[in-house]
């Protein structure tokens, strides 16, 4: 049902619809403001590895990208989000599982990484659930100033198993 490619330039003014509130975009960008704007996405997209759309037919249902990137160790994924038109449909985990292939087959890496803040119950359950596990905990300050947690998590890639 889903396929992926690379994202292209034009496809940040549509992304930047994604996140709904300030909240959201603290959790796909998080020195991102609401609303987000393309320019400040796509400056951001040319410093990360693999920017990739998911798509349904012409249209982007998420957008992911790597970062942290330690040749032989691991990426980070970054900048996570599934268009709210296509939550729950199986957007989400096709385009974790293509970052995950991503991860291992062109960065060769054997572990995908990512940080999921503990106010993100939604998402800690969607990551525990595709198989990420928790490693590591840091405290962090949210959009608001607030101190968070963020949850290290992982998963083995193809070249990690």
């Amino acid at each position: 049902m889903y396929t992926f490619r690379g994202a292209m330039r034009d496809d940040c003014a549509h992304i930047c619809k994604f996140p709904q509130n300030s909240e959201e975009v603290f959790y796909m960008f998080p020195s991102g403001q609401f609303p987000l704007q393309a320019e400040a996405m796509q400056e951001k997209a040319e410093s990360r590895w693999q920017p990739t759309v998911v798509l349904d037919g012409d249209r982007i249902a998420g957008y992911g990208n790597m970062y942290g990137f330690e040749e032989g160790k691991h990426a980070w994924l970054g900048n996570f989000i599934i268009n709210p038109e296509y939550r729950g449909k199986g957007a989400g985990p096709a385009l974790i599982q293509e970052m995950i292939r991503l991860a291992g087959d062109v960065l060769g890496v054997p572990k995908l990484l990512l940080v999921c803040h503990h106010t993100n119950l939604r998402a800690l359950l969607f990551y525990a659930k595709l198989g990420f596990k928790p490693f590591d905990l840091h405290q962090m300050k949210n959009h608001l100033g607030e101190t968070i947690v963020g949850i290290q998590m992982q998963i083995a890639t193809s070249k990690g198993q």
